[in-house]
């Protein structure tokens, strides 16, 4: 499973997304399961993965399992009950 983070170095929602999803990680001990990626929006190269996933807004969260989408919150920080019940049962 993975975890992008679209945002931008200096935006206050962006990092507070990132450490949410890092903290609910390492609750529920899924560090070696669950990978978080931070693509920062302010790069060429975060830009075009942006583009790429249809990005207009920041913060955006995707959660992805195998390729799929399972969940995408744009321009807002999840929930942690919603962020929580995609990784019950992941442990």
């Amino acid at each position: 499973m993975e975890v992008h983070v679209f945002g931008k170095q200096d935006c206050g929602k962006c990092k507070s997304t990132q450490h949410k999803v890092q903290h609910i990680i390492r609750k529920f001990g899924l560090e070696g399961r669950v990978r978080l990626a931070f693509i920062d929006m302010d790069t060429v190269d975060g830009m075009a993965e942006g583009a790429f996933h249809d990005v207009h807004q920041i913060p955006t969260t995707i959660i992805r399992d195998d390729g799929r989408a399972l969940a995408r919150w744009d321009g807002e920080v999840p929930d942690s009950a919603d962020l929580k019940r995609y990784f019950v049962g992941t442990a």
